[in-house]
């Protein structure tokens, strides 16, 4: 019997091969939506999986309060790990203190590779549980020691063995190479993780972070932990919540440090947090993406159920005897389920085809590396129950509505497809340009959120500004010999130094007090380290006071604040005021000397925060350079690359330019912009596929009407209004409904933004036209045709 049903839906399949096309395309592309969307979902949730313990993995964080706002911040004071190992060392496997990952100079020789890594505990490869290609993963409880990626140790040593070799790091601290590891894989936080250094070494080593190690209030660092396979995070959280609040100062009390674990396998897609609490993260994406697929593959299904039905009345004869000789209504559900899973098996090869083609695309627009999982057992047993499910979903409707023929009027030739038989299709069409019109209005909200925050002014000019990271000591004190070299040269106009890039800040600080604060505010400024030419270099704009200036000898205790700061503060004449920093014999006057304009150094979708620039030579770590404009990019790189090696001769020449990283700000709207264009077109695509396929069958059933009318004397332009006008309506109606529809997600999606757009009325109405002009496009063609054909054709049998 089954046999007998394939067969049968085998010839049906090729006798209306216009429909079973449409059918067939429809579906694949919406079953290739639905896979690629699936396969990123998978590469979402099993991110940081490669680590074996990621379930028992955390990065611990603090709550502080300040100004009644609750912050959530991964950066914790160095004393931390101790104090938890001395109280509550039963609850943790693995205490790992570490560094923040950064670029470092790794160098033999003359071979010198940058590279990015960190100074952790002994334990970090054990608790990352790293897969070592040589050595043990032991090998950093030696603190002259060095563990590198199988990709780093091929940068530095080639094909030579590295075991025991030494290297140098930033052209400081030789090291022994004890293990090489396998490269971390590309989905997980530890990615970039090239090399790791032991945590005793950085503290030798740096005279900041050993000064660090009785210093509660200093959050400069990071601990990651692996707790007791006995307990659970809850419980831990509740026990050290207030390791460091019970350590700090009494003035710092205030603040109330909690200290909680955020556990790894969240870190991708819940790390958000608003006034203590967490609000997400890119887990609201990953729904929103679900759903989208889960739509995509709803219209193509929606096309199949149209197509099927509005057919009807070509089966009913077929129906009817079927019936009238003794075939149960089951069996012909049997019967009209076997070709939708004929059509569905087709859709699923072609849609698997589709799928592996556009796979780079996709990865490209989604920065994933995701591949297909030929092999994977589990893909295969999946892929094979979403084709099932998918047939059954798209064959249910017509089963059941063809099914439900009555034999009686059928063979006695009174069978008529009714009025209210279109009905259903009419709300299935509805539906589809319902969805496809609320993603259009969101693709535009979504590019104009992104343009929006492109376009708010900076404070600076990022234009030909690069800059260049001081790795090694050799560095120091080459700031005006590179000047004198580069702006005679010609190739820059402007060179400064800065603690932190110009598109960050490293450093915030507080204990900050002036005349006329009031005693319960807490302060909390960005703190930028400059050089004298900082503001040349970098084109900050002043509204009051005046730049660093080297004729004015007290500029070292000078201050440029922004204007954030003076709203911060509620001053109404800042210049000339002093801002006491610090308390007792460690404080230290400061005198306001200028004022600038907003820079934006952070998230372009955040207000500005609070920001203080002073003079101090020693914090320095970038030098930032502008480019002469005069001059071609690729000549004054050349130069400034060539007096950067005469001066740094050890130092690779690295340097990044300030609009590329801010532009890398936009990178995850970007993403999910993209993915939702991307998404969108083929939702579209879909819905117009349907819509061509029922207009080519409203055509072919109202021929012997077009003919009468235009022997009556009706015009093509007649006849085509004629046959547009139900759809134009339908989609019109689908444009009402979405409207409110978009507006409330799109809404509640701009206010996570507090920069944002606002969702102007012409984005509805570009979304409508667009709709509407698709939709003339799509149904004319068949309009037309109909239209224009010869009406002798149609009416030479009646």
């Amino acid at each position: 019997m089954i046999k007998n049903y394939f067969k049968i839906a085998w010839r049906s399949l090729f006798k209306s091969k216009g429909s079973s096309f449409i059918n067939i395309f429809g579906l694949a592309i919406g079953m290739a939506v639905a896979m690629l969307i699936g396969f990123w979902i998978y590469d979402e949730f099993s991110f940081n999986q490669y680590h074996k313990n990621y379930s028992r993995i955390a990065v611990a964080m603090q709550y502080q309060t300040g100004n009644g706002t609750i912050y959530a911040g991964r950066a914790i004071p160095f004393p931390l790990g101790d104090e938890l190992k001395s109280k509550h060392g039963s609850d943790f496997k693995y205490l790992v203190m570490s560094s923040w990952e950064g670029e470092h100079i790794l160098s033999v020789g003359e071979q010198k590779v940058s590279q990015s890594g960190a100074y952790m505990d002994e334990d970090a490869a054990k608790m990352l549980t790293l897969k070592m290609l040589k050595g043990s993963d032991n090998g950093l409880k030696d603190p002259n020691s060095i563990l590198l990626s199988a990709s780093a140790a091929k940068a530095v040593f080639g094909t030579a063995d590295p075991i025991n070799q030494l290297i140098k790091i930033d052209n400081k601290q030789d090291v022994k190479v004890t293990g090489v590891y396998e490269d971390i894989a590309y989905n997980t936080k530890f990615r970039d993780l090239m090399f790791i250094a032991p945590w005793k070494l950085y503290v030798a080593t740096q005279e900041w972070v050993k000064n660090s190690y009785t210093q509660w209030g200093n959050n400069s660092f990071q601990l990651y932990v692996q707790i007791a396979n006995n307990t659970d995070f809850a419980s831990v959280n509740k026990r050290i919540i207030n390791t460091k609040l019970d350590k700090v100062k009494p003035e710092e009390k205030k603040f109330n440090a909690q200290i909680f674990l955020h556990p790894m396998q969240d870190w991708h897609l819940r790390s958000n947090w608003e006034n203590g609490k967490r609000t997400g993260g890119l887990i609201d994406y990953v729904w929103l993406f679900l759903m989208i697929g889960i739509f995509v593959l709803l219209l193509a299904c929606i096309n199949f159920m149209n197509l099927s039905t509005a057919r009807s009345e070509k089966r009913a004869k077929e129906v009817g005897i079927r019936k009238a000789i003794g075939s149960l209504r089951s069996q012909l559900i049997g019967q009209f389920f076997s070709e939708s899973l004929l059509v569905v098996g087709f859709a699923f090869l072609l849609s698997l085809l589709l799928t592996q083609l556009t796979m780079p695309l996709f990865n490209d627009m989604a920065s994933k590396k995701m591949t297909m999982l030929w092999f994977n057992p589990m893909f295969w047993l999946m892929s094979i129950g979403f084709a099932l499910f998918t047939g059954i979903v798209a064959g249910s409707y017509p089963a059941l509505y063809l099914s439900s023929f009555q034999p009686v009027k059928v063979l006695k030739g009174t069978f008529r497809v009714g009025r209210f038989a279109a009905i259903p299709r009419k709300v299935l069409v509805v539906v589809q340009f319902t969805v496809s019109v609320t993603l259009i209005i969101g693709t535009i909200i979504v590019y104009r959120q992104i343009q929006y925050s492109k376009d708010r002014p900076v404070g600076y000019d990022r234009n030909a500004l690069m800059m260049v990271p001081m790795k090694t000591p050799e560095f120091e004190n080459k700031l005006e010999l590179l000047q004198k070299d580069l702006v005679g040269n010609g190739a820059i106009t402007q060179i400064a130094e800065s603690s932190s890039p110009i598109t960050e800040v490293w450093s915030s600080n507080g204990g900050m007090s002036w005349p006329g604060k009031d005693p319960n505010q807490d302060t909390d400024f960005a703190t930028v380290w400059v050089s004298h030419d900082f503001g040349k270099t970098v084109g900050w704009q002043f509204t009051q006071g005046r730049d660093f200036a080297r004729d004015f000898l007290t500029d070292s205790a000078g201050i440029v604040i922004n204007e954030a700061s003076v709203k911060f503060m509620n001053i109404k004449e800042p210049v000339g005021m002093q801002i006491k920093w610090g308390e007792g014999e460690h404080a230290r006057l400061y005198t306001i000397i200028g004022v600038i304009k907003d820079m934006l150094m952070e998230s372009p979708y955040e207000p500005v925060k609070q920001a203080m620039y002073l003079l101090n030579k020693e914090n320095e770590n970038w030098i930032n350079l502008k480019l002469n404009p005069d001059k071609s990019a690729s000549e004054s790189i050349a130069k400034i690359e060539a007096a950067f090696k005469k001066y740094t001769p050890s130092a690779p020449f690295d340097y990044k330019f300030a609009d590329e990283e801010y532009a890398k700000k936009f990178s995850d709207e970007e993403r999910i912009g993209k993915l939702a264009g991307f998404f969108t077109i083929l939702a579209v695509l879909i819905s117009c596929l349907g819509l061509f396929g029922l207009a080519s069958f409203v055509a072919e059933q109202r021929t012997k009407e077009i003919g009468v009318r235009k022997v009556l004397g009706a015009s093509v332009l007649n006849l085509w209004k004629l046959l547009s006008k139900d759809f134009i309506v339908l989609v019109l109606i689908s444009c009402i409904i979405s409207a409110p529809l978009a507006w409330y997600f799109l809404h509640n999606w701009l206010q996570k933004y507090t920069y944002r757009t606002g969702i102007s009325w012409w984005v509805f109405a570009a979304a409508f036209a667009g709709a509407l002009i698709i939709t003339l496009l799509t149904v004319s063609f068949q309009s037309i045709k109909a239209a224009l054909m010869n009406p002798v054709k149609s009416l030479r049998t009646e």
